[in-house]
């Protein structure tokens, strides 16, 4: 039996070594190196490093590597082992616990699902200020203010439309497929439409129903007082 640290220091110093010339040969950090001549194996991370770190040092120094990493494993590792603090056993939970907590997330889970349900119901009701747009279209949400009111109520399999208000070439307020029992409301008294298909669609404005030619692509001017076929 011989001293690790003391043997490794002294072969060091009989050839005029210095920490960072070894550090820089064998890759070995400086305190490391240390750590080996103090035999303070605690503040080297783990038992094979602890091992290639004394193979390398005792094999750069000219010793032999093997000798040293028996010497370790028969005087430090079982020692070593004793002194770790024993592994925390891991909490059990009681079975009684278990049901509370699935009851927990059950409960939340119906709670998003009502939530959700509700925000479907709300999104869907007819005539209401917001709803869900039909495929291939999308819906400008208007308020009541109060004058004329252009009416359009999806019927049947619904149409597709466009609606622009005042100029035939102006702006797009509405342009979507308006499905069965769905609802959209814009407020003006003088509007061009396109419609796909008349059937799909009941109209009024101000009140007054708006009579729809049978013809596809029809083209229209709706004012409170007339409904005037287009031509296109």
């Amino acid at each position: 039996m011989f001293e690790i640290g003391n043997s490794l220091r002294e072969a060091r110093e009989r050839q005029g070594l210095g920490y960072p010339e070894i550090e820089l040969a064998t890759k070995i950090r400086a305190k490391y190196i240390r750590a080996l001549e103090e035999e303070d194996f605690t503040s080297i991370p783990g038992d094979a490093y602890i091992r290639g770190f004394l193979r390398s040092y005792a094999e750069y120094l000219g010793l032999d590597g093997d000798v040293y990493v028996d010497e370790y494993a028969s005087r430090f590792i079982t020692s070593w082992r004793d002194e770790l603090p024993p592994r925390a056993e891991r909490r059990r939970i009681p079975t009684r616990e278990r049901p509370i907590q699935r009851r927990t997330v059950l409960f939340v889970l119906a709670g998003i699902a009502l939530v959700a349900i509700l925000v479907f119901a709300a999104f869907s009701i007819p005539g209401s200020s917001t709803h869900v747009p039909g495929v291939g279209g999308k819906h400008k949400q208007h308020r009541r203010s109060g004058g004329p009111l252009l009416v359009l109520h999806g019927v049947g399999r619904g149409t597709y439309v466009e609606v622009r208000h005042n100029k035939a070439t102006g702006k797009v307020d509405l342009q979507a497929t308006v499905e069965a029992g769905q609802t959209d409301r814009l407020p003006g008294d003088h509007f061009y439409l396109l419609v796909r298909s008349p059937a799909g669609l009941h109209i009024t404005l101000d009140g007054r129903p708006v009579s729809l030619p049978a013809r596809h692509n029809l083209r229209i001017l709706v004012t409170p007082k007339r409904t005037t076929r287009l031509s296109g």
